[in-house]
């Protein structure tokens, strides 16, 4: 048994198997893909779910993989032990219905005895306790000493969950030696020390559990076996835990590098290498497979890591934004093995600088907050309310106050959290029930059995076509009458089903005596699904229909994808390689675009873009669509989807002059004159890092200039100017215009307040020896005010001023205090503040002069008459 590598280890396990006549397959993506019970991929098996239950066919009934795994329950244990750990590669052997325990348990004993040369003697094996066949294989076949055997119970080594698929397992550990052993005469494979350490689990999926606990035979058994390549590595380096391995050595020492700080010098900085180190691997790999940080599911995960992350990093010293500067030695470690994270190298490390620059500007503030709230707490209970400002206001996740709190020795009011964190959200929900899905819920189960529908809607925009289902209210039905909410099953259709942000195609089926209109396409396990209407007559199962698209819709839709495709390559172009597609809606109306970009884009660089995308218009460029091997794709750099996983064939849209070359399965104009035209109607923010465009093409652009000039027309009309060429003139006048009056309005409102003055000053109430006044003066905007603390500053005596002035709907406070006042301990910002916060506003300034805002205009007289004993606050103090 010799030293070897992480890397190494990967290789010669998927090669060994490739040996044994298996598919190696890479890695699924983290984001699941058709499993909404995921929100990120924590197991080997986990993406294949649908080859085990049969639901889909696998590429091969033998396939291997290492696949790439994030688990979050134990977070806040990462770092505090060396011991857990979020991202894991997790090494797999299955079989379909092809092998089983013989195979299984014999390959896995070659690869480790034979390939790796692990001394038999240090390998223990156990087997669930009723399992004599695989104790027979392991003991009579391979030559196991039953001094290395154990049968277990359930809880060990029976693999289930719920109802479904499931069996016995049988699993092989590792004797580190006596020496990590707890010392007990019991002490063997089991127990709870350090000693004998679970290396590869197999599960021998042989019964089905009815969900009452009876158990019947699977007729296709299946074998799905499990090993934790850092566990593995651990093993063959002879170190005690994930962090010492190679690989994540080699990370955590370019953070000693960057910070100063060297691992093993001290308990408390160890904590913060080690969460530093697992959560930027981490991190690098769910942005790598196109998560993006956001405030909800993995979105929320990725930023909680993020964040925590760079909180560390400032525990070491590390103030300034350094954890982008990990990412070249993550993938320079993992690179090899998951070429998506060169792909990506640009995009990953703007997305985690632009992550902790954002953290960057409101973690000090925040931490200032936190503290204070932790000074003012009277018991070890930290208030809901003040984590959810916390989190409100300076983004802290819950989970990273719970972890400053806790080494305080203090804990959150979870539930109060959580109940203003609802209520926020309810308030915020504003999405409306799509009033038409009621009719076509529940079809997965109703197409079970049905073969892939043929797509021909590249080439064909009419079929003639066979009914092989109607689908009404969930369930399989014979016919449908005149009105009836169906979806329907053909043979073959030209229809575009839903599917890369292309919307579908609408259109109309055509039998005798019977009229269909569909209104939405969507597949299922390549089962396209027509939702329809039946018009007049009835539709039977077997009808051999007419399918027609609607040719209009079917080229406003074109003319969008293919426009989406040049925006992305002009945005590339104008702002920079780090641009990716984060989400797309083409359709009729309009193409939807988000993309990675972490500052709005300028007036000016929206213009380039436009201007680029038209010029590729005019230049009247065919466009190719090309079908080839996905390593061909990429030689020849075609952009390939952020976080998207492809087939071995991919399809190529390519414009042709070189301008775009994108795997894409939608539908495109074959030439980009087609598109007629070409304009940017927005640009906003959709999310932290992603921006929003959305454009029109064709007769949109005709509609959209339309609505423009008839709005321009009317505003000319309005402002009585001929031509509306003079608009912004016409308009500039008129703002010159009533800037001036407002300047003359103030001027009189400053005036009059000034005649008011003295009789303000004469009601004016002594404190302390300081003349205090105040007054509401309705009409008066800020200037007005500014000027009457002025004056109230020129007394010779102490003076302490605060006026309140309402104009334009809107109230302000400002305070004033002269210098013999000051000397007295009186100061106008922490005035202003005070009688701003019984109006529920807040503010501040300097001692002589401050301003604030009022929220409730209601409370101002009360505001008002509390200066008096504040005052006298102030001064006492």
């Amino acid at each position: 048994m010799k030293w070897t590598g992480l890397n190494e280890l990967r290789e010669s396990y998927l090669k060994f198997f490739e040996s044994k006549e298996h598919l190696r397959l890479p890695s699924f993506s983290l984001i699941p893909k058709g499993d909404n019970s995921l929100l990120l991929i924590g197991a080997g098996m986990a993406p294949m779910k649908k080859y085990f239950t049969g639901e889909v066919e696998p590429p091969r009934h033998r396939v291997t993989t290492c696949q790439k795994c994030i688990r979050t329950p134990d977070i806040d244990s990462v770092g505090i032990t060396d011991r857990h750990g979020t991202f894991f590669e997790m090494l797999g052997n299955f079989s379909f219905g092809d092998y089983f325990k013989r195979e299984a348990i014999s390959w896995a004993w070659e690869f480790f005895t034979k390939v790796l040369e692990i001394p038999e003697e240090k390998l223990y094996v156990t087997v669930f306790e009723t399992d004599d066949e695989a104790w027979d294989i392991w003991t009579k076949e391979i030559g196991v000493k039953e001094s290395h055997m154990k049968r277990m119970g359930r809880e060990d080594n029976f693999w289930e969950h719920g109802q479904g698929p499931c069996g016995p397992s049988s699993e092989i550990y590792f004797d580190r030696g006596a020496e990590h052993g707890c010392g007990k005469p019991t002490c063997g494979v089991g127990c709870d020390c350090d000693r004998y350490v679970e290396v590869w689990n197999l599960v021998f999926s042989q019964f089905n559990n009815d969900g009452q606990g009876n158990y019947t035979e699977l007729i296709q058994k299946n074998i799905d076996t499990g090993m934790g390549l850092e566990r593995l590595a651990c093993v063959m380096q002879g170190v005690d835990n994930l962090f010492l391995v190679d690989t994540m050595q080699n990370i955590m020492k370019k953070i000693s590098e960057l910070t100063g700080v060297a691992y093993g010098a001290d308990k408390k900085t160890d904590i913060s290498l080690r969460i530093i180190t697992d959560h930027i691997r981490s991190t690098v790999f769910m942005i790598g497979d196109g998560v993006l940080p956001s405030n909800e599911g993995r979105g929320y995960v990725l930023r909680r890591l993020l964040r925590r992350a760079a909180r560390h990093g400032r525990l070491l010293g590390a103030h300034n934004v350094f954890l982008s500067e990990l990412v070249d030695t993550v993938v320079q470690e993992n690179g090899g093995a998951y070429p998506e994270l060169r792909e990506k190298l640009g995009t990953i490390k703007k997305v985690i600088a632009h992550e902790e620059e954002s953290f960057s500007r409101t973690i000090d503030q925040g931490m200032a907050m936190l503290n204070d709230f932790i000074d003012k707490a009277d018991s070890k209970t930290f208030s809901g309310e003040s984590a959810f400002t916390l989190n409100d206001t300076f983004g802290f996740p819950l989970d990273l106050t719970k972890e400053i709190l806790a080494e305080r020795g203090m804990e959150v009011d979870e539930g109060r959290f959580l109940e203003l964190m609802r209520q926020q959200k309810e308030r915020a929900r504003s999405a409306r029930k799509d009033a038409g899905a009621d009719a076509w819920k529940g079809e997965g189960g109703a197409v079970s059995g049905l073969p892939q529908t043929e797509f021909l809607g590249y080439t064909e925009l009419k079929s003639a076509s066979k009914v092989l289902a109607i689908i009404e209210s969930g369930k399989r039905v014979e016919s449908a009458g005149s009105g009836a909410e169906v979806s329907i099953v053909l043979d073959r259709t030209p229809f575009y089903g839903e599917s890369g942000g292309q919307a579908a195609d609408a259109g109309t089926l055509e039998a005798e005596g019977v009229t269909v209109d569909v209104v939405d396409v969507t597949r299922h396990e390549g089962v396209f699904l027509h939702r329809a209407v039946i018009g007049d007559g009835t539709l039977n199962v077997g009808d051999q229909v007419s399918a027609a698209v609607d040719p209009v819709l079917r080229a406003d839709i074109m003319r969008n994808h293919t426009a989406a495709h040049l925006l992305q390559a002009a945005l590339r172009k104008v702002l920079g390689e780090h641009v990716e597609q984060a989400g797309q809606l083409v359709n009729g109306d309009r193409v939807r675009f988000d993309f990675t970009h972490f500052s709005a884009v300028t007036p000016e660089e929206l213009m380039q873009v436009e201007r680029f995308v038209n010029l590729e218009v005019l230049k009247a460029v065919p466009v190719e669509t090309k079908e080839m091997p996905i390593d061909e794709a990429r030689k020849l750099g075609a952009m390939a989807l952020f976080g998207e996983k492809y087939g071995d064939v991919v399809r190529v849209v390519s414009v042709t002059d070189g301008f775009s070359m994108e795997l894409c399965g939608g539908t495109h104009m074959d030439n980009t004159a087609k598109l007629g035209l070409f304009k940017i109607v927005s640009e906003s923010s959709v999310a932290a890092g992603v921006r929003r465009i959305e454009a029109v093409t064709g007769r949109n652009v005709l509609a959209e200039l339309t609505k423009h000039i008839e709005a321009m027309n009317e505003t000319a009309r309005l402002m009585k100017v001929m031509n509306p060429i003079e608009l912004p003139a016409r308009a500039k006048q008129v703002m010159a215009e009533l800037k001036e009056k407002d300047r003359q309005i103030e001027s009189l409102n400053a005036k009059i307040a000034s005649m008011n003055l003295e009789g303000v000053f004469r009601e004016a109430q002594d404190v302390d020896g300081v003349k205090v006044v105040f007054a509401l003066l309705s009409g008066t905007g800020p200037d007005a005010l500014r000027a009457l603390c002025d004056k109230a500053r020129e007394a010779d005596e102490p003076v302490a001023a605060v006026f309140a002035g309402v104009s334009g709907g809107k109230a302000v406070l400002t305070a004033a205090c002269n210098k013999p006042a000051q000397e007295k301990g009186l100061k106008a910002g922490l005035l202003v503040k005070a009688v701003a916060q019984i109006t529920g506003g807040n503010g501040g300034g300097k001692p002589d002069f401050a301003m604030a805002g009022a929220k409730d205009q209601t409370k101002l007289d009360e505001a008002l008459a509390a200066v008096p004993g504040l005052v006298r606050e102030q001064i006492g103090g």
